[in-house]
C-alpha cells in the first residue's frame, strides 16, 4: 500500500516539475518556436505568458502569421534559452482562440500591448487587433516532449525579404579613408 502511494506521489511530483519547467522557460524566453497541426515547420513567434498559457497575436496586417493554429487544435512548442539559444523544453499545447472583447481577450491584450514593439498605431492597437487579428492561447498539456537529437535545420520559409547585395566596389576605400582621418 505504501509503495503505490509513493508511486502516485512520484508521478505527481514529476508532473509538477514539468509544469514548472514549461512555465519558467516560456516566461523568460522572448520567442517560442511553434508548429501548428499539419504544418511542415515551426515558426518563431513573440508571445507573453499570461494566466498559465503562452498568448500570441497575429494573422493581421503587419503582424506575425499563425498558420496551423486553429481553435481546439494542438501545437508543438519549443522553448529556447534566451542567452545561449539552445532548446530548453518542448511541450504540446491546446490552441484556444480568444473572442475579441471577452474578459480573457481583454486581459491577454493588456499584456500583449506592453510587449509589442514598433507598433505604428500606438494606443489604437487593441481596436485594430479586435478588427483584424487573432489572439490565441497556447495552453500546455501535461507532460513535456522529448528533445530530439540533431539540429532540426530546415530550409527557410518563404518571405518577401531579400538577401544582401554585393558590397559596392568603392565602399572599402571609403571606410579605410575614414579610419585614417580618425
Amino acid at each position: 500500500m505504501k509503495e503505490g502511494r509513493l508511486d502516485r506521489l512520484g508521478g505527481m511530483t514529476s508532473e509538477l516539475l514539468d509544469q514548472a519547467l514549461v512555465e519558467e522557460a516560456t516566461k523568460k524566453s522572448g520567442l517560442i518556436w511553434v508548429r501548428g497541426a499539419g504544418e511542415p515547420a515551426a515558426r518563431v513567434l513573440w508571445h507573453v505568458w499570461h494566466e498559465g498559457a503562452a498568448c500570441v497575436l497575429g494573422d493581421g496586417p503587419g503582424e506575425q502569421p499563425l498558420p496551423g493554429l486553429t481553435d481546439g487544435g494542438s501545437a508543438e512548442v519549443t522553448v529556447r534559452s534566451k542567452d545561449k539559444g539552445g532548446r530548453l523544453v518542448a511541450w504540446t499545447a491546446k490552441v484556444v482562440q480568444l473572442a475579441p472583447g471577452s474578459p480573457q481577450w481583454e486581459a491577454a491584450v493588456g499584456e500583449l500591448k506592453g510587449k509589442r514593439l514598433n507598433a505604428h498605431d500606438g494606443e489604437a492597437m487593441p481596436e485594430r487587433w479586435a478588427r483584424e487579428c487573432r489572439v490565441v492561447r497556447l495552453e500546455p498539456v501535461p507532460g513535456v516532449l522529448p528533445l530530439p537529437d540533431g539540429d532540426l535545420a530546415a530550409a527557410p520559409l518563404p518571405s518577401p525579404a531579400t538577401t544582401r547585395r554585393p558590397m559596392p566596389a568603392g565602399l572599402p576605400k571609403l571606410l579605410l579613408r575614414r579610419k585614417r582621418r580618425g
